[in-house]
């Protein structure tokens, strides 16, 4: 067997700075996803698109500041051969290599920072990239130590937290799941965006993976006023539907594990900057239609949604930007997306979910994110919504 091998302290991935904006550090990231057929997810904080492409970060849209930081939500991988287990300090990989060729330590290389592990081996006198997996900032990458062991890789990562679980090292449906069910610690999520439809679809999804009641405010509205929300617009204009619906925010504002899908379009009360005060009880998901077909394209409208703040739906924690026709077998791969959004939001701030139920004990009175003491009147206007 060979001697353990620890690595050095290596350089994070850089960040740059949009040449509009001075770079801030992180405070409250939004996350984005840009979505074309067929389905890829491309992560970035604050908006997002699918396609085969690296990721974004574009953190705060609540100041005017923004980072751009490359990141990945994706494995590269070529192969699946391994098994993990998670400890209480620590995680274990094993990667089963089996290659002859591999014959001792100089044959493999590995590297780990705080963004990602990078595991390549060597094959008719080059490397190649084996794993490279998106950490985010979980580990702590100086007392990263791997060895092999025959025809095994094992690397040892020290977590950073030791309260968060990881099910798996590979960023599935089913570890996203159980994942971000813990980091959420029972908030919950609402769906705005343009299309009802899509919100709904979608939040069945997220319901489904994370165990949470599902609720759709269009079928609650239209429940209670025995119309259709095309009719009320009719009969009493879309003023008559934003009001009803905030009417309906507020009583499930005090609900936890729910995943809400919302009236999608200008009618609608998210649409509505002066509609959001019980919007931000929950993590709120932007799933916005876009012409954006590529990375590049995705992170000039994020960075323009950001700059404009135009509408209501501008507030949201997670953007999901989806280019081309909706196909309702999207909705899973959308929902996996936003998933990989809110796990990376809720790591970086783990204070968040704790954040988001004091909000809701004083009574979601508007001052989000910027929470006044016990006493504080919401008439007073100061950050109030």
């Amino acid at each position: 067997m060979a001697s353990p091998t620890t690595l050095p302290t290596p350089v994070s991935p850089s960040c740059i700075s949009s040449s509009s904006l001075t770079p801030t550090r992180f405070t409250y990231p939004k996350s984005t996803i840009n979505i074309s057929k067929p389905c890829f997810p491309l992560l970035t904080h604050r908006s997002a698109s699918f396609n085969r492409s690296i990721p974004l970060n574009l953190p705060p849209s609540t100041t005017s500041n923004t980072f751009i930081c490359s990141s990945s939500s994706t494995v590269s991988t070529n192969t699946t051969n391994y098994e993990f287990s998670d400890g209480s300090d620590e995680v274990e990989l094993r990667l089963f290599i089996g290659d002859e060729s591999i014959q001792s330590s100089k044959d493999v290389f590995v590297d780990a920072d705080e963004k990602f592990l990078t595991i390549k081996t060597k094959h008719e006198g080059s490397f190649k990239t084996a794993m490279e997996i998106s950490l985010y900032e979980k580990i702590k990458p100086s007392e990263t130590i791997w060895l092999l062991d025959e025809d095994q890789l094992i690397v040892n990562l020290k977590k950073q937290d030791p309260d968060v679980k990881w099910p798996d090292i590979m960023e599935t449906w089913e570890s996203l799941t159980v994942g971000v069910a813990q980091l959420l610690k029972g908030t919950s999520v609402y769906l705005v965006g343009e299309s009802s439809e899509i919100n709904y679809r979608v939040s069945r999804e997220l319901a489904v993976g994370l165990g949470y009641t599902p609720l759709d405010t269009k079928e609650l509205l239209e429940t209670f006023t025995k119309q259709t929300v095309d009719s009320l617009v009719t009969a009493e204009g879309s003023n008559a539907v934003a009001e009803t619906e905030r009417a309906i925010l507020e009583s499930l504002s005090s609900h936890i594990r729910s995943v809400v899908a919302t009236i999608g379009g200008r009618h609608g009360a998210a649409a509505r900057g002066d509609s959001w005060r019980h919007l931000y009880s929950g993590f709120t998901v932007w799933l916005s239609q876009s012409e954006a077909k590529d990375e590049a394209a995705a992170k000039e409208e994020a960075r323009m949604n950001i700059a404009s703040g135009g509408q209501g739906f501008t507030n949201a924690d997670v953007v999901v930007k989806l280019g081309g026709d909706w196909d309702n077998d999207y909705s899973k791969a959308v929902a996996q997306a936003a998933l990989s959004a809110l796990k990376q939001l809720i790591l970086s701030d783990k204070k968040l979910p704790g954040k988001k139920g004091l909000y809701i004990r004083l009574g979601c009175r508007g001052d989000w994110p910027n929470i006044k003491p016990p006493g504080w009147d919401p008439s007073s206007g100061t950050g109030a919504v």
